[in-house]
C-alpha cells in the first residue's frame, strides 16, 4: 500500500465514530483510529504492533475472543456486547463486531473489529433499572407498584403488617422495605422463621430465659423479641405456630409487654411486628386451627404478594439482575440470555417463584462456559416440564413450538414449522438470520434441497 494511500485510509478511520482496530495473522495490531484511543485511553502509538489481548485486556479475549472466532470460523459476529478495560483499569461497556481481512489472492491475513461504547446506553440501563427496584425488589409489573406505593405510605405508621404470598414471592424483602422506609429505620430488624422450629425452641428464641430457668440455662439470653427493641421483628411463617404461642405473641401484640422464660416479672418492649404467611390464615379460623383474635391483631394491614406466574413481564428484567449479581460473586462476565433461553424461561410457571428462578440462573451460570446463556445451559427438568406439554410457549407472535432438550431439536422443530424458511425462523424467535445460520453451522443442521427458504 503506497504511503498515500495509507494515509487516506487512516484519515477514513479517524473520521468514524466508532472505534475501528485491524489485526495482522499474528494478532498483532496494524491500525487503531481515534475513536478507539478515545475509547481505551491508549494512544494509537502506544497500540500498533501489540497484541490485541494486551491492548483491550478484556476477560472475553482469554476464553472467547469473536475476533478470532470469525478468523477461525470464516462468520461475522455483529453487535456483540462486552465490557473492556481502559488505561485506566475502568469497566467500559461495547458492542462489537467483526469481519476477515483477505487479500487479493483470497487468502485471510487478519481481522478487523468495530467496538461502540455503550457507556451512555449503560447509564440510561441504570436509569432505568433504579426506577424498577424498590429496596432490592425489583419489578415493572402494575400490581406491584402498588404495593411500593402502599409501603411508602406506612413510612409514619406502626401497624402490624401480614405479607401474604406464595413461597419465594419476596416476603422478607417487603419486611425489609417496610421497615427500613418507617422511623425505625435506624433500629434493628430481626427476623425469626416459625416455621422451623418446635414450640420450646420458638418459645426460648422468641422470648429469651432467664438463668436457670432449665437445666442448660446458665445465664440469661435475651431473644429475638428483645433484640427487635426499638425496631422491628419480622415474624416468618406465622401461620404454622401452635394456638399456645398465638396466646403468647397476642400479648406482645396488644400490650408491648412479655416474659422470658423462667422470668417473675413482665417486661416492656418497643417493637413493631410483621408478620408474613404463605397459607390462607381465613381458612385456618374458620376450622379452628388459627385464632380469631390472634388472626386479627395481626391482619390491620395486609399486602398481597402476587406469584411470578402473574407477572411474567418481571422474568428478563429479574434475570438480567441475578445475572449481574452472580458476576459480581463469582467473578464471571456472563453477558445475558439468548433469545431462545428467554423464550422458555417466559413460557416457564415458576411454582418456586423468584427464589427457582434464581436457582436457574444460578445452574446456567455455572455451566454456561459462552458469553450468553443457551437453552443448553438450562436445567434439564425445565426443559422436560415444557416439552411434555405442561406449559404454552412464549414466542415472538405468539406461536407455539415443541421444545426438545437440547438446542438442535429445538432449532429444527421451528424450522420445520416454517417449512424451513430461516428468514421466517429467526424472525419468530426473535433472532438475527445470521445468527440462526451460524447455529445450524454449529449444530450440523441441514435443510432439505427443496424448501421454503426464498419464498
Amino acid at each position: 500500500m503506497s504511503k498515500d494511500i495509507e494515509d487516506q485510509t487512516q484519515i477514513i478511520l479517524d473520521s468514524i465514530a466508532d472505534g475501528v482496530f485491524t489485526v495482522d495473522s499474528e494478532w498483532k495490531i496494524t491500525s487503531f483510529n481515534r475513536a478507539a484511543e478515545k475509547i481505551t485511553g491508549i494512544a494509537r502509538e502506544e497500540a500498533i504492533g501489540k497484541q490485541c489481548r494486551e491492548v483491550f485486556r478484556a476477560g472475553i479475549c482469554e476464553n472467547h475472543c469473536f475476533l478470532r472466532h470469525t478468523v477461525e470460523s470464516g462468520q461475522p459476529v455483529v453487535n456483540q456486547s462486552i465490557f473492556i478495560l481502559n488505561a485506566r483499569g475502568e469497566r467500559i461497556p461495547v458492542s462489537i463486531s467483526t469481519a476477515l481481512l483477505k487479500n487479493r489472492e483470497k487468502q485471510v491475513i487478519g481481522g478487523v473489529e468495530t467496538f461502540r461504547d455503550l457507556s451512555l446506553v449503560e447509564d440510561l440501563r441504570k436509569e432505568l433499572y433504579n426506577r424498577r427496584s424498590f429496596h432490592d425488589i425489583i419489578s415493572k409489573n402494575k400490581e406491584m407498584h402498588r404495593l411500593f406505593h402502599i409501603v411508602e405510605q406506612l413510612s409514619e405508621s406502626d401497624a402490624t403488617v401480614i405479607l401474604v404470598g406464595e413461597s419465594g414471592t419476596g416476603k422478607e424483602l417487603f419486611a425489609k422495605a417496610i421497615h427500613y422506609e418507617s422511623s425505625r429505620r435506624d433500629g434493628p430488624i430481626i427476623t425469626i422463621n416459625c416455621g422451623a422450629l418446635p414450640d420450646n425452641l420458638l418459645e426460648s428464641e422468641l422470648f429469651g430465659y432467664k438463668a436457670g430457668a432449665f437445666t442448660d440455662a446458665k445465664r440469661d439470653k435475651p431473644g429475638r423479641i428483645t433484640l427487635a427493641h426499638g425496631g422491628t421483628l419480622f415474624l416468618d411463617e406465622i401461620g404454622d405456630i401452635s394456638q399456645a404461642m398465638q396466646v403468647r405473641l397476642l400479648r406482645v401484640l396488644q400490650e408491648k409487654v412479655f416474659e422470658p422464660l423462667g422470668g417473675t416479672k413482665s417486661e416492656k418492649v418497643d417493637v413493631r411486628i410483621i408478620a408474613a404467611t404463605n397459607k390462607d390464615l381465613e381458612k385456618l379460623v374458620k376450622e379452628g386451627i388459627f385464632r380469631e383474635d390472634f388472626y386479627y391483631r395481626i391482619n390491620v394491614v395486609k399486602l398481597l404478594l402476587p406469584p411470578l406466574r402473574d407477572r411474567k413481564e418481571d422474568i428478563p428484567l429479574l434475570s438480567e439482575h441475578f445475572i449481574r449479581k452472580l458476576n459480581r460473586r463469582k467473578g464471571t462476565d456472563i453477558l445475558g440470555l439468548q433469545p431462545e433461553a428467554l423464550a422458555i424461561l417466559m413460557a416457564y410457571d415458576y411454582p418456586g417463584n423468584i427464589r427457582e428462578l434464581e436457582n436457574m440462573i444460578e445452574y446456567a451460570m455455572v455451566v454456561c462456559k459462552n458469553s450468553l446463556i443457551g437453552i443448553e445451559h438450562l436445567p434439564d427438568y425445565l426443559i422436560q416440564s415444557l416439552d411434555h406439554g405442561s406449559q404454552k410457549s412464549f414466542l415472538p407472535k405468539q406461536k407455539q413450538i415443541s421444545l426438545k432438550g437440547h438446542e438442535r431439536e429445538f432449532l429444527y422443530n421451528a424450522l420445520a414449522e416454517n417449512n424451513w424458511n430461516r428468514k421466517r425462523t429467526a424472525a419468530q424467535l426473535g433472532i438475527h438470520p445470521t445468527t440462526l445460520w451460524r447455529k445450524l453451522r454449529r449444530l450440523n443442521i441441514e435443510l432439505p434441497e427443496q424448501d421454503g427458504r426464498h419464498k
